[in-house]
């Protein structure tokens, strides 16, 4: 079979020819790869920033995001079967029994940091025509979401993010004022930088909770992105008319910042703008470079006077894959139009290069593998 994989000792990127893997345990599942969307992580991989191959090959095959079709069953099988669509999973356990999280099967909150990834670190990944995983990987989905199931990952870091927000925020009366316990729509504002695939995501999952939701962005509207926003029920804002210090004039009390650039020196700034009470979720990993001035006194007196809260949020368990399929299926009904145009093409594996090593546009490029 082929595949796409780096070779970190040779800093090159292609494809490769494997032995297709078969079942050799009862609860193995084989996958023909349907597709696997590319994201920036996928790229650095390709410019050698990280990735690393699993134990005793030189290459890694890449790929996280991705959508398979079940084509065989271990004898001891129960969760999906064959003809079904499943979005794997992306992480893979530690193996110290002392990792409370590991072994509760949340290695998205591994202690240890032993875990591996699929298509990152220590395990190859769904860029590749044929794929074999235990079953508890396996997220099965609604074949009517086949056109745009590849979204489900990227989603559920918003998704788990989300979960991390609802939580953390029962510390306080957070609750939406209505009658009868039904919440007041849009008592809550949320503003996402970025307008990627991971912002949009986050926009379409925020509104759908019923936040007023505001989108910050460099380019000035109209363009393709402000017009998905804005049809959304969002608002987007150009970075290039409104600086950080200005948007609490024209939002409000910011409840709830998602970074979705990974751009440190953004992320930092507006922090000093979220409101009081407020919750700052980080998704983004900034690459490696040079320092940058930060307020900390400033900061750390509106964490403390104003109760704010900073989060983190990486990978996804189970719970997240499950909320993510369900919604991807709430957003297509709601917004149809909107949720086909995040994916920008979809391309057969021979354009890789293109899309891996270049400079293409676009929200979500989709590689095809079968």
């Amino acid at each position: 079979m082929q595949a796409i994989a780096v070779t970190p000792g040779k800093k090159s990127v292609g494809i490769i020819d494997q032995t297709e893997p078969r079942i050799s345990s009862p609860t193995d599942v084989k996958l023909r790869m349907i597709e696997a969307g590319v994201c920036g992580t996928d790229k650095e991989i390709c410019a050698f920033e990280y990735g690393t191959p699993p134990n005793g090959s030189d290459q890694l095959v890449i790929g996280h995001e991705s959508l398979g079709e079940v084509v065989e069953v271990g004898p001891k099988v129960t969760r999906v079967k064959v003809g079904d669509l499943v979005v794997p999973m992306v992480r893979r356990p530690c193996p110290h029994d002392y990792c409370i999280a590991c072994r509760s099967s949340r290695q998205d909150f591994c202690f240890t940091g032993d875990f591996t990834e699929r298509g990152i670190k220590g395990r190859h990944g769904f860029m590749a025509q044929y794929v074999v995983d235990d079953e508890q990987y396996m997220n099965p989905v609604p074949t009517a979401l086949r056109d745009v199931a590849v979204l489900v990952e990227p989603l559920t870091i918003a998704e788990k993010g989300l979960a991390q927000v609802w939580q953390v925020q029962q510390r306080l009366p957070w609750g939406c004022p209505g009658t009868q316990g039904k919440a007041a729509s849009h008592c809550h504002r949320a503003l996402v930088l970025g307008a990627g695939p991971v912002g949009l995501l986050g926009a379409m999952a925020l509104v759908n909770s019923d936040f007023e939701t505001y989108v910050y962005s460099r380019e000035t509207a109209p363009n393709p992105k402000s017009i998905l926003v804005e049809s959304i029920g969002a608002h987007y804002i150009s970075s290039a008319e409104l600086t950080p210090e200005m948007l609490p004039k024209r939002i409000g009390n910011i409840d709830l910042v998602y970074e979705a650039t990974g751009a440190s020196n953004l992320s930092f700034e507006m922090m000093k703008y979220l409101g009081t009470n407020g919750i700052f979720v980080f998704t983004g990993v900034p690459g490696r470079k040079g320092p940058i001035e930060v307020d900390t006194d400033l900061m750390m007196r509106n964490l403390v006077l104003k109760n704010q809260v900073v989060i983190g949020t990486v990978n996804a368990g189970r719970d997240s894959f499950e909320n993510s399929i369900r919604d991807v299926g709430t957003f297509t009904k709601r917004w149809p139009e909107a949720v086909k145009s995040l994916i920008t093409g979809r391309y057969p594996m021979e354009a890789y290069s293109d899309l891996l090593l270049g400079r293409s546009g676009g929200i979500k490029n989709v590689i095809t593998l079968n």
